[in-house]
């Protein structure tokens, strides 16, 4: 086997240590040592320093992440129907690695995870509650706007930021050929050399003390959500001992599909968990008040497309002045969410770009926006339309209930409220395992990916073992000692480089595909097949008839940076 830079492997897969790349691995290591000990040590100081640093990016530079939404999303649309859009991931003729049933399940799984299931049934109380633009709480108008928020979260911007990172990542490791899959590896047309030093380093540590902080969000979530559901079947009281055990059967569930691979393993349970999904969205929407939910979710699709651009941008300009109420709902949550995708961004376009091999870049894109976004229509149309609806007419005070016994509970108090309500409770909790396991299997597989040299077909079995439970014992210690919430915001926090690092990826990505294409006999083509030997050969004859420098040197010389 041929391994970049000269090293070979030896013995057996476990032993391969060569093909780590130790810089990154250490490092992350490190990184996420040293912000965790200090949170063990002094829990209080440690989250009143991350809480200020929060307000402070968030207070300072929220309009900086909501412009770097809207900058993504119309990049996107523009490379879509560009020629840069029609260009195949793959060898000619090459049809998709997997079935769209299949690639729509494993994006979205990866992408929203169990913390889906705890937004789309409870965030509009929310809204409900603190609405936005100065709206009276609980008012008519405050309904309306409940309904659409969710949506607009987890929508198209949210997508497209999860979209951007695999454009130039799966362009280089299905085209260019590059076995590599790594952030850094992506802006090499851009940083050139420097990627091979401390600057690619730190742009793939950053990304994995994300991940590893972002994965800790996930777990804050869903972790409480499924022991109030076991709690609810069983009548065992809900404790740090039965969460941390949740954990555990979490983590074992996805460290065996993440050693079993991407086809055997998280293609199966991202299967199961679509349909498991699908089944608990019919029996809402049948057995729930269907015409309500309908209307409503079609009402709140109009509202947000109405109001797309008023939502993106909102800043909230005068609160505080003038005599104008300032409510903080756009830094707490439009532009939490914004940094909350990317932080996850890299991991997600890191998976989508890895399992969108033999499809063309517009299909990726349009797929993962389209796909990814109806799907989080479907889950808070219908599950938080249910809940809403048991608020309004009174057969539920999922307000009171919330404030009484906590988000969790609340959550599992609004699946109670169905009929055949024990089923759906435990298909409810059997789903938000799945979806937490699909997220991190799914996560230990790109992290697993970012500090190997090369990766072939898949990253190495003891790698991802390693990362599948090291994703889980740092979130497990601070569990114990409350501090989950402060690792996440320390992620949001230290995330901030990633929305120039995004910059960097949209230009190597368009630097390096209009190098291609322009070069390519397949310029006009729907769908453009881009051969690296054959564009050296074409450019070579061209450069035996013209004697000037052409731009064979220019392919070359790239080319001969990329082996250096």
């Amino acid at each position: 086997m041929y391994i970049r830079k000269g090293i070979r492997a030896k013995g057996d897969e476990g032993l391969k240590t060569k093909m780590i790349d130790w810089s990154t691995f250490i490092g992350a290591l490190i990184l996420l040592v040293g912000v965790t000990l200090p949170l063990v040590l002094y829990p209080e100081a440690g989250k009143t320093f991350v809480t200020k640093a929060n307000d402070f990016m968030t207070g300072n530079f929220g309009s900086l992440y909501l412009a770097m939404g809207l900058i993504v999303f119309a990049f996107l649309l523009f490379v879509a129907f560009s020629k840069n859009g029609h260009v195949k991931l793959g060898d000619v003729g090459e049809k998709p690695e997997f079935k769209t049933f299949s690639w729509a399940a494993m994006l979205f799984a990866a992408g929203i995870g169990s913390s889906i299931l705890y937004w789309a049934v409870i965030e509009w109380a929310f809204y409900y509650q603190g609405p936005p633009y100065g709206l009276d709480a609980e008012s008519k108008e405050a309904v309306q706007w409940a309904t659409a928020y969710g949506i607009f979260h987890w929508g198209p911007i949210a997508w497209a930021i999860y979209t951007l990172p695999a454009l130039p990542i799966s362009y280089f490791y299905y085209v260019r050929k590059k076995p590599v899959l790594k952030v850094s590896e992506a802006v090499r047309p851009v940083l050139g050399r420097w990627v091979d030093g401390p600057v690619g380093t730190i742009i793939d540590v950053l990304f994995m003390f994300g991940l590893l902080g972002g994965a800790g969000t996930t777990l804050a979530l869903g972790t409480p959500m499924i022991a109030a559901g076991i709690s609810d079947l069983t009548g065992i009281p809900v404790t740090l001992g039965m969460q941390a055990v949740i954990m555990l059967i979490c983590t074992t569930i996805f460290a065996i599909s993440a050693y079993s691979g991407l086809r055997r393993g998280i293609k199966l349970l991202s299967d199961i968990n679509l349909w498991l999904a699908l089944f608990i969205l019919a029996f809402i929407f049948i057995f729930g008040p269907t015409v309500f939910i309908a209307e409503t979710t079609f009402n709140s699709l109009g509202i947000m497309l109405d109001n797309f651009f008023k939502m993106a941008t909102w800043t909230e300009p005068f609160g505080g002045v003038g005599g104008y109420e300032e409510t903080g709902f756009p830094e707490s949550w439009t532009v939490f969410y914004w940094a909350w995708w990317l932080v996850y961004a890299p991991f997600v376009g890191l998976f989508v770009a890895r399992i969108s091999r033999g499809r063309t870049i517009r299909q990726m894109i349009l797929g993962t926006m389209i796909y990814g976004t109806l799907g989080c229509v479907l889950f808070f149309g219908i599950m938080g339309n249910f809940g809403l609806y048991m608020q309004l007419t009174g057969q539920f005070d999922v307000i009171s209930f919330m404030d009484q016994n906590g988000t969790p509970a609340a959550i599992i108090a609004i699946i109670n409220q169905l009929p055949l309500a024990r089923v759906l409770v435990l298909a409810f909790t059997v789903l938000a395992i799945i979806f937490l396991a699909t997220t991190f299997d799914s996560s230990s597989y790109i992290l697993a990916s970012v500090v190997q040299k090369e990766v072939k077909n898949e990253p190495l079995r003891w790698n991802r073992l390693f990362w599948a439970f090291a994703l889980c014992l740092m979130p497990l210690v601070l569990m114990f000692l409350g501090g989950l919430d402060t690792l996440q915001t320390a992620s949001i926090v230290g995330g901030f480089p990633l929305i120039f690092i995004m910059l960097l990826l949209a230009w190597s990505f368009m630097r390096a595909s209009n190098t291609d294409i322009r070069a390519s006999d397949d310029y006009e083509s729907k769908t453009i097949n881009i051969d690296r030997k054959q564009i050296l050969k074409r450019l070579r004859e061209r450069k035996n008839k013209k004697p000037r420098r052409s731009a064979l040197d220019v392919v070359e010389n790239r080319d001969q940076e990329d082996k250096d």
